[in-house]
């Protein structure tokens, strides 16, 4: 660039700093909302990922009972080991027992402490071996006798726990109150991969695993000194043979920290999609705003060609100014993105998802990655205004000050055609991928991301198409604003339809805020809706015993199985069912996905429940027969994706080992709450998992107050109601829904931002317009009236827009997963109030500029570009 341009540049700044400063504004903040969702992604990542710590690397080789699950390596084993018949062993220098028992602790103030992340609370026992013990002690002493716990520093720190404090442990069977003794690290971590650590004297945990005397789920073995981890774990192999499964715990740690780093990915990847629709909004008024500076200096641009700028200059100080801009935005958006990450993760732990564990993050995709984005899209707004600015002759651009030039239609229609066919293969997508995978959440979710992608191409689309749309609808508001003002009327009239794409602009940003408003408002409408009423079919007990604490996952917390006894004789009370689950494997029949392939086990939910009277408490669809002990009833999806059928026998793998049942019977709970997928008796939960977490206790008959009266004595137990305790365990399933309202919330004042800087800026544009009206006798109300006739129209095409995406949308995901939980049934009082809305926003956004514009001087605008 030559020396004359780069002085007129240097004066486009200085005097156009004003604008430039909005358009920095608008540009900064949505790279910091970028920033800030990614920097929240990763920190997820890490967190749910943990450290390299491991409880197992003091030891040689890792002994554990029955078979295990090479994908599921924090799942406990399918069986158990005698100490003795490791220990005795020849090589073996030491052995200890271990179990893993999964509790909730309380802190003195009754709050649940939550482990970090998507991570849980494990009871273990205290290694008193130096050789295996992997616990340092921070504070305190070992625990030394039952009642007494060492915690992970994490723990101590989130409960706010002290060495000598007791807290309260929610066990499987019973809750207890304890004593903490001391707090420890692990290969100097607060916590380890799984989550938080409770550690007791080994006969502590194993009366809480349900364990005889000598028997443990797995045994630490250190070898002895001059034998090879690898030999020793042979030996113990061959000798133990079909007993056990025998491991080096090297080989154990790097399949824990792959598994935690894999869904440290996966986590990632889901606040990523979440924070896609913030990203996009971000991504589009960066680009809004940009070309509406390059736009109202479409003159000036013009200008510079006739006194012998060539359109190659013009362009290259197009492309310098939004390089500027770009870099100055990207530096300040990156640092106001750990802020808002800031304020992201506090929002997040609020509903149980706590990150705080995990440090900010400085590498190049946390740094590059929102910087890169902003000069990009910069300069991807900067190519058509530039190419536009190039192109307009001089004298077009001497003929007025603010009408715009008219544009060929078939380049915006071509480029609309061809988003609005990105949007149709999304689509497609969505189709084939409810067509082959099986009815559940996972189809669900897939095609509803499907949808999400080719609906942001469809907004996209729109955006391009909004000028178009101009004409009409001005006209029709003019005409209106002829009625009621008439001069002024027909002055707003003729400065609409003369000027589309800058109404466009600000309707454009104002349907992308009126579309998320909407489609939140709807899905959360319609959800929410559907569990209330699914659940209340269901669920025929009038009250819930319930944990206050929450799981990562949101749901209410399990609860000590002892709880059941205590309610059973209040006065009223004719039925208290306990309803546990645990998750187990289908060994056989394995699923086979395509001809060809290996079979795969797959795993599923079982809820246990006592067969006498379950019908008293739940009304589940088909209405499954009394269970005898080896029979389970599976939900009818569930049949349909395995292939099963009515008394056929299948094996399936619990924490106990591998047992075999007879499908008694199909069924359906259409809330998703209570038995989503299969129904035991207690005995047979009993031989499937001893210690099968108790979800909630369900009663029929008595009083809340009665009720509340017989678990007092229970820490952290509550009594809800039928529609209450609906919306606490429906919590873990709307969650995802939950998270989305940070990112929306944010989206759209940034929306509304790009809107306020568009209306602003379109104002300074007609500076000499507003004021020889002025000059010629118009009165300020007058042209306050031609500014806010202008606002009218934006609300009208934004508000249409905008509620037929999110109606449109919410119809779309209906048509393409089949879900009865995204109806497109919008409530009557969702239109009139978002349009209230949209009015109140856009004519407060327009009061500054409508005052400003009529306070535009004679002789100001008499220079004025």
């Amino acid at each position: 660039m030559g020396n004359p341009m780069w002085l007129i540049a240097r004066r486009s700044f200085t005097e156009g700093w004003l604008r430039l400063i909005a358009t920095l504004l608008a540009a900064l903040g949505s790279i910091a909302l970028i920033a800030g969702s990614l920097q929240f992604a990763l920190r997820a990542q890490e967190a749910v990922s943990g450290s390299d710590a491991s409880v197992h690397f003091r030891s040689d080789v890792l002994v554990q009972g029955g078979t295990v699950d090479p994908d599921a390596p924090f799942a406990p084993p399918g069986g158990r080991i005698r100490l003795d018949r490791v220990e005795s062993r020849p090589g073996v220098a030491a052995a200890a027992g271990d179990a893993a028992v999964a509790v909730t602790a309380t802190g003195p103030g009754g709050q649940a402490i939550m482990a970090a992340a998507e991570g849980r609370t494990l009871l273990r026992p205290w290694m008193s071996d130096p050789r295996l013990n992997p616990y340092r002690l921070e504070a305190g002493r070992a625990p030394a006798r039952d009642g007494e716990v060492a915690i992970v520093r994490h723990m101590s720190r989130a409960g706010k726990l002290q060495v000598g404090d007791t807290m309260a442990l929610t066990l499987p069977r019973e809750t207890r109150r304890v004593r903490v003794a001391g707090v420890v690290s692990v290969q100097g971590s607060d916590a380890v991969a799984t989550g938080d650590l409770v550690l007791a004297p080994p006969e502590t945990v194993r009366h809480a695993a349900m364990l005889p005397p000598g028997i443990w789920q797995s045994v630490w073995v250190k070898a002895a000194p001059g034998v090879p981890a690898d030999r020793l774990r042979g030996e113990l192999a061959r000798d133990l043979g079909g007993a056990a499964t025998v491991r080096t715990a090297e080989s154990v740690g790097r399949a824990q920290s792959a598994a935690a780093a894999g869904e440290g990915a996966s986590i990632a990847g889901v606040v990523g999609m979440l924070s896609l629709v913030a990203i996009f909004v971000g991504l589009f008024v960066v680009a809004n705003t940009f070309g509406t500076l390059v736009r109202q200096r479409t003159r000036r641009l013009a200008l510079l060609g006739a006194i012998g700028a060539t359109p190659r200059q013009i362009k290259r100080l197009i492309r310098f100014e939004a390089l500027a801009v770009g870099v100055v935005a990207s530096v300040g958006g990156v640092a106001a993105g750990f802020p808002l990450s800031a304020l992201i993760i506090r929002l997040f732990a609020r509903d149980g998802f706590d990150v705080s564990a995990a440090g900010a993050q400085f590498g190049w995709v946390a740094l590059g990655l929102p910087a890169a984005a902003g000069i990009l899209v910069t300069q991807s707004a900067a190519w058509r205004a530039a190419h536009r600015a190039a192109g307009i002759s001089p004298v077009q651009a001497l003929r007025s000050t603010t009408t715009e030039t008219r544009e060929r239609r078939w380049p915006r229609l071509l480029a609309a055609s061809a988003i609005f066919a990105g949007t149709g293969f999304w689509y497609a997508v969505a189709t084939v991928v409810r067509a082959t995978d099986p009815p559940g959440p996972d189809r669900t979710v897939g095609v509803g991301l499907m949808v999400l992608f080719g609906s942001l191409l469809a907004v996209t689309g729109l955006a391009l198409l909004t000028p178009f749309f101009v004409g009409p609808l001005g006209g029709l508001v003019g005409r209106l604003g002829m009625l009621a003002g008439g001069e002024t009327g027909r002055l707003a009239h003729a400065t609409i339809t003369r000027s589309p794409r800058r109404v466009a602009s600000a309707a454009s940003s104002l349907m992308v805020g009126v579309a998320l408003v909407a489609s939140v408002v709807l899905v959360t409408q319609s959800v929410n809706d559907r569990f209330q009423e699914a659940g209340r079919q269901v669920m025929a007990a009038e009250h819930a015993i319930a944990a206050t604490a929450r799981t990562p996952e949101g749901a209410p917390a399990p609860l000590a199985r002892d709880a059941a006894d205590l309610v059973t004789g209040t006065p009223g009370v004719s039925r208290a069912t306990a309803l546990t689950q645990t998750e187990v494997m289908l060994v056989s029949p394995a699923e086979r996905p395509d001809p060809g392939e290996e079979p795969e086990p797959s795993s599923f939910l079982v809820s246990g429940a006592e067969q006498a009277g379950l019908r008293d408490v739940l009304r589940l669809g088909g209405r499954p027969p009394a269970l005898s002990p080896g029979e389970i009833a599976l939900s009818s999806a569930v049949m349909e994706e395995r292939g099963l059928r009515h008394g056929q026998k299948i094996t399936v793998r619990g924490s106990q080992g591998q047992v075999t049942l007879t499908v008694a019977d199909a069924y359906h709970d259409p809330s998703h709450l209570f038995a989503d997928q299969a129904l035991a008796a207690p005995s047979t939960m009993e031989r499937l998992d001893a210690n099968a977490a108790t979800q909630v206790i369900l009663v029929r008959g008595g009083s809340a107050e009665a009720l509340a009266g017989a678990v007092a004595a229970v820490p952290g137990v509550q009594v809800l109601d039928r529609n209450a305790y609906v919306d606490a365990a429906s919590s873990s399933l709307t969650r995802p829904l939950r998270a989305t309202y940070s990112f929306i919330g944010m989206a759209l004042l940034l929306a509304l931002f790009g809107m306020a800087t568009t209306v602003s800026m379109s104002v300074a544009e007609r500076t000499r317009e507003f004021g020889l009206l002025g000059a010629v006798g118009a009165t300020v109300r007058q042209i306050r009236s031609i500014v806010r006739w202008e606002a009218a129209t934006v609300v009208a095409l934004g508000t249409i827009l905008g509620l037929a995406i999110g109606t449109g949308w919410l119809a779309l995901l209906h048509l393409a997963t089949g879900s009865s939980f995204l109806r497109p049934d919008p409530p009557w009082w969702l239109f009139p109030l978002v349009a209230a809305g949209a009015a109140a926003a856009t004519l407060a956004i327009s009061s500054l500029p409508a005052r400003r514009a009529a306070a535009v001087p004679v002789l100001e605008a008499a220079k004025a570009e």
